[in-house]
């Protein structure tokens, strides 16, 4: 999910579409507060562990 927000933050910086900018920054939020919440311990839906 990070590496999917980086790709669209690229895309949308590059093309000039602010939607795909914005796309990616939500992407990007939601898969480190994943990451960290899978890091720390957490079941996220369901896992143990989420990478």
């Amino acid at each position: 999910m990070i590496i999917l927000g980086v790709i669209l933050l690229v895309i949308g910086l590059l093309a000039g579409i602010g939607i795909l900018w914005t796309i990616g920054i939500v992407l990007v939020a939601i898969g480190i507060v994943l990451w960290i919440l899978g890091a720390v311990g957490h079941a996220v839906g369901g896992r143990r562990h989420y990478w």
